[in-house]
């Protein structure tokens, strides 16, 4: 009787894909935990010990509804460390006739299966993961030739498509997005609430960790580990989104403080990337729970969260396997700096920083604002090099997978594809950070300063930018007017802005 080997990723961990429906004594399934995941960039260890985890999970979940699961951890002694190695000793050992697997979403896992699937001798077959909204390729066909993608035309053809928060042809509220209202800065209104945290002990696991050798980097404790690891908390989590965040996530989105690192997000992203919950289960609860709560819950919160499930998270998906892999090596600004030390241990003196690094290190998660519009801001307008920039998101973050990761950092974040993404160059002096968080009550640089002791380098470092940068953005209409003002800036006020940028930029370590 022809066997099947069916390999399952770590980030695959969807309990109702249709290989699941019923087990077959015919097909085997293998997960495996490989040194060459660990090593083709340092991992966050929390991040590390959350795939870890919720695969084990998984494959005792299958293993309980009656499927054969050969899983290989890190530590056994026949572990060769490659996936290719250790396919084909147990294609061998189970005298296996077809092996399959799901789409990667990474297009260096893609390229490498393509490439075993060419060296094995029996049949081979690819399924799809079955979770995302869209296909590969997309958001490719619907821009055709362009040489920038709109994400807004893109989220209003999902909305149509999927008729999400749709009166017909017309957008509920007469309105295709709330992002303006959107971007308040907290202001005590209504309460905080925290995000819902679990409590596993994953000591054994970080003691295997340990002694296997795997470099890593982040703080964690492993006796109270937080992170949903399986399907059951990950609904659970969303429940309680609903519930708690849900009615106040779309006003304060954008908001930041150093006291609270989440505020209203619902922190589901590790569990929607590995697959545990689908975007269709988390669509679909949001708008039952907003239908039966119209009166505390207002359309606005609701159109913040499905755009980023439905638009942004399947626009990037789409983005990335329409450029990939020259999107890899774009690097549109030239930018060549090396990323400062603190970026591993958050010890700088600039607060918004040493806050939203430190938050990162200790949690391996920050919201969206805390990634874009203070550490990527900041590493754009210090022109680090956006593969140190790549490495460093890719590394710290527990949601990141390179699909979703490079996108928004070398895209969105550091302007490094030229405007594929984003239409500008997300850049901001200390005044934004100011207006939307309490970062710079406490900071040792005064955010009113552009220049002197003690001057905000946001500010000058944001000048700087435009400055140097003025060959490739000044004809960009989206940011006429810096270029506006930096033409009717006084001489002298201009060279001193300049030193006092070149003087942070020169010391960045030291900051």
């Amino acid at each position: 009787m022809a066997k099947t080997l069916r390999l399952i990723l770590g980030d695959q961990l969807n309990s109702n894909h249709s290989w699941y429906t019923k087990p077959n004594a015919n097909v085997i399934y293998i997960m495996l935990e490989v040194m060459q995941e660990q090593q083709y960039v340092m991992h966050h260890v929390q991040k590390i010990l959350a795939f870890f985890a919720a695969m084990r999970n998984f494959a005792h979940q299958l293993t309980k509804k009656g499927h054969r699961v050969i899983y290989i951890k890190l530590d056994d002694a026949s572990n060769a460390q490659d996936f290719e190695q250790n396919l084909k000793r147990i294609i061998g050992q189970e005298n296996i006739t077809r092996f399959e697997y799901q789409l990667p979403d990474e297009y260096r896992l893609d390229e490498q299966l393509k490439s075993i699937c060419n060296n094995l001798n029996i049949e081979t077959g690819v399924a799809d993961t079955e979770h995302f909204l869209t296909e590969r390729f997309d958001v490719q066909n619907f821009f055709g030739d362009k040489k920038r993608y709109l994400m807004e035309s893109f989220y209003r053809h999902m909305r149509n498509k999927l008729h999400i928060l749709m009166q017909g042809d017309d957008p509920m509220g007469n309105r295709w997005n709330f992002d303006a209202d959107n971007r308040k800065k907290y202001d005590g209104k209504v309460p905080l609430e925290e995000a819902i945290t679990y409590n596993h002990d994953v000591s054994e696991l970080k003691a295997m960790v340990d002694r296997m050798g795997v470099k890593y980097f982040g703080n964690v404790d492993a006796k109270h580990f937080p992170w949903p690891l399986s399907r059951q908390e990950a609904l659970k989590s969303l429940q309680y989104f609903c519930d708690n965040l849900l009615p106040s996530f779309g006003t304060y989105e954008d908001a930041m403080l150093q006291e609270h690192i989440s505020l209203f997000h619902s922190r589901m992203s590790f569990a929607q990337n590995v697959k545990m919950i689908s975007p269709v289960e988390i669509v679909t609860k949001v708008l039952s729970h907003y239908e039966q709560n119209k009166d505390t819950i207002t359309l606005a919160q609701v159109e913040g969260y499905v755009r980023q499930v439905i638009g942004w998270r399947e626009f990037m998906r789409g983005v990335y396997w329409a450029q990939m892999p020259a999107y890899q090596e774009m690097n549109f600004l030239n930018h060549q700096t090396q990323i400062p030390h603190w970026y591993w241990d958050g010890n700088t003196k600039m607060n918004c920083l040493h806050k939203c690094i430190g938050q990162s290190l200790d949690h391996a998660w920050a919201h969206h604002i805390q990634r874009l519009m203070v550490i990527g801001n900041f590493s754009m307008l210090a022109g680090i090099h956006p593969n140190d920039v790549d490495a460093w998101y890719l590394g710290v973050y527990i949601d990141a997978i390179q699909w979703v990761e490079i996108t928004n950092t070398r895209g969105m974040s550091q302007f490094a594809d030229g405007g594929i993404i984003g239409s500008k160059p997300y850049a901001a002096s200390a005044a934004y950070i100011n207006r939307m968080s309490d970062y710079c009550k406490h900071c040792h640089y005064d955010y009113k300063k552009k220049v002197g002791d003690k001057a905000c380098p946001f500010n000058s470092l944001y000048w700087n930018f435009f400055e140097r940068n003025a060959e490739e953005l000044q004809s960009n209409p989206r940011i006429g007017m810096a270029y506006v003002t930096l033409k009717k800036m006084k001489p002298e006020e201009k060279v001193l802005l300049m030193e006092q940028a070149e003087k942070y930029l020169e010391d960045l370590n030291g900051l």
